[in-house]
């Protein structure tokens, strides 16, 4: 019998790949732009691709994905693009998991469960880039389904007109669908991207949503597709301006420093990280996230 959601699942899936194709040509374009301030000994750089799968407890086809990352770069020291769909059945420890943040109905009677998203992270040369981060996804389970995703700015040399392009950005995206929307999950994403042994937020913030899912399926998926769409003209205008300016050893400094930040957050709180190696998602995938290099003092 075919699937109801199988249309939907099908245009989600192939709309994270489309985001995700015009992300990596956006980000290649920055890399191997001339206006890249003083000569650099760099070759230009492209994205390597490899093809990731999920690996079911019995062997079976269980979905995969894309892992596009680029390493080395003027622009980007390290930058990972991946869109992963993936399904299968929650083993317990999963469940478990999923059960501690959402009340999914007919879970226990019926594991099944279906993934797809993009995920991405950005690790820049020039301390005065920000690190971004940005998701997109959608779940679904035989009887629920919802949406999820957001994007934060992770400057660890913060200027101020940098923020408030970032969030006006986020801001006008959201806007269309609902005045209450955009308050409602940038006050999430602050909460979300808090480092509670550090007592601190791991960046700027941006907005953050889960469990989004209004009973109109077209409209979620609309506002998730805005929420993906806002993130180029949101990030971008600020590595262009900042990739040219000069920068110190200090930077450089605070730049490890700040990663260290960003490393700990993921692998102790972050969610999609937990998620993806408890149902057995490709591990590099999973911990593309990571900096290249940190520093801890």
């Amino acid at each position: 019998m075919t699937d109801p959601f199988d249309d939907r699942k099908a245009r989600a899936a192939a709309w994270f790949r489309a985001l995700r194709d015009q992300i990596v040509a956006a980000f290649e374009a920055l890399e191997n732009s001339h206006d890249q301030g003083p000569a650099s000994e760099m070759a230009p750089g492209r994205f390597e691709l490899r093809e990731t799968r999920r690996a079911s407890e019995d062997g079976s086809d269980a979905g995969g994905g894309l892992m596009s990352v680029m390493r080395g770069g003027r622009v980007f020291e390290k930058v990972g693009v991946n869109v992963s769909a993936v399904h299968g059945a929650l083993a317990p420890r999963a469940q478990a998991a999923m059960a501690a943040r959402k009340d999914i109905p007919g879970m226990g009677e019926d594991p099944r469960f279906w993934a797809s998203g993009i995920s991405l992270v950005a690790h820049m040369r020039n301390p005065h880039c920000p690190a971004v981060h940005m998701n997109t996804r959608m779940f679904w389970t035989p009887h629920a389904w919802w949406f999820g995703g957001g994007s934060d700015l992770n400057p660890c040399l913060e200027y101020a007109e940098d923020t408030a392009h970032f969030h006006a950005t986020q801001k006008a995206h959201c806007d269309p669908h609902g005045a209450a929307l955009y308050p409602r999950y940038k006050a999430w994403a602050d909460e979300y991207f808090f480092i509670p042994h550090r007592k601190r937020a791991r960046g700027v913030g941006g907005i953050f949503y889960d469990d989004h899912c209004t009973g109109d399926w077209e409209a979620d998926f609309a506002f998730t597709q805005d929420v993906g769409r806002a993130f180029l003209p949101a990030f971008v205008p600020l590595v262009e301006k900042r990739r040219v300016q000069g920068w110190s050893e200090a930077d450089r400094e605070a730049q490890l420093v700040h990663r260290g930040l960003y490393a700990e957050y993921n692998l102790v709180y972050d969610r999609g990280t937990k998620f993806g190696l408890e149902t057995g998602h490709d591990a590099d995938a999973v911990l593309m996230s990571l900096p290249p290099l940190a520093k801890w003092i």
